[in-house]
């Protein structure tokens, strides 16, 4: 190819699996995710939301998912988000749940709703402390007994993809996002022969060699880097702020301490005082004994004489 081509990117990612020409990868892409969710394979979706190049070019498709529907009216969303953007797990739960609360119009009943699953692509890690780079999330209680069968969420975090031999279809997917942007497409591995990836492939050449297209890839690729620099200096200005903000509690509590010093100093000062006091008082009392005691003996002496004098005569 004349220029490598990252499928992660929003627009090439939309144009795999969001156009009517690529509605087979589609299906492929859903069959190899959700294997084993059905009884029988996906054969046929409507694409709800289909790629639209004056949107992109417009800059009005900031947020990119595709959304489908297939013959039974299960629905679809499919969405790749590179960066984690705050809330992000709030973000994905509400994607969800408005698909599945959008279907029913003002007095249906709620039997008509149907299953309903999302699928996010993540470019970085968001669940750093669990293994496993593939996670589903449904409505089930502690025991694993689900409310309702209505699909749920699946996460595919590619930074922890590391697939050395691609064992089914849905390592194969999860390969070609983490690797696609290094295939070339005249020396495929043998892991990328299929028609459904050699299919991929070709929407990546096109992206690579018609000027158009690769304009608005690059503009997409240096929007996303943009945010990526935004992203990194925001963090940086929060470690920042968390960090002047554990200097500034650290310097509370050194006041604080200072501060329960001081008064335990002043206490002490005062218990000290207290204590003088209380050895001056015991003094004169002491003092005040001492002189009581020699009045009375002077007192008995005087007594003594008087009654000495007393007899002589």
């Amino acid at each position: 190819m004349k220029h490598p081509i990252d499928p992660k990117i929003d627009c090439v990612f939309k144009v795999l699996l969001g156009t009517d020409r690529n509605r087979r990868l589609l299906i492929h892409f859903l069959n190899a995710i959700l294997a084993g969710e059905f009884t029988a394979p996906i054969i046929e979706v409507e694409i709800l939301n289909p790629y639209n190049e004056r949107e992109f070019l417009n800059d009005k498709l900031s947020i990119v998912d595709v959304k489908a529907r297939d013959r039974t009216g299960r629905l679809y969303q499919i969405e790749i988000q590179l960066l984690n953007v705050p809330d992000l797990p709030a973000r994905i739960l509400y994607g969800w749940t408005d698909l599945y609360s959008a279907q029913l119009q003002d007095g249906e009943s709620y039997d008509q709703l149907k299953p309903t699953f999302s699928i996010w692509l993540l470019g970085q890690t968001l669940r750093p402390r669990i293994t496993g780079a593939v996670h589903r999330f449904r409505l089930r209680d502690e025991q694993g007994q689900s409310l309702v069968d209505h699909g749920g969420i699946w996460l595919l975090e590619l930074s922890k993809c590391r697939i050395e031999a691609v064992e089914n279809e849905q390592d194969r997917w999860l390969k070609f996002f983490v690797e696609g942007e290094r295939l070339d497409d005249e020396h495929l591995p043998a892991w990328m022969q299929t028609e459904e990836m050699r299919q991929a492939m070709s929407t990546l050449k096109t992206f690579s060699e018609k000027e158009r297209a690769y304009h608005q890839y690059q503009a997409r690729q240096n929007y996303l880097r943009q945010q990526k620099s935004i992203e990194n200096h925001l963090n940086a200005l929060r470690m920042e702020i968390e960090q002047a903000r554990v200097e500034i509690e650290q310097a509370r509590a050194a006041e604080e301490q200072a501060r329960a010093a001081e008064e335990q100093a002043r206490a002490a000062e005062e218990q000290a005082r207290a204590a003088e006091e209380q050895a001056r008082a015991a003094e004169e009392q002491a003092r005040a004994a001492e002189e009581q005691a020699r009045m009375e003996k002077e007192a008995a002496l005087a007594e003594i004489e008087r009654l000495k004098a007393l007899l002589r005569k």
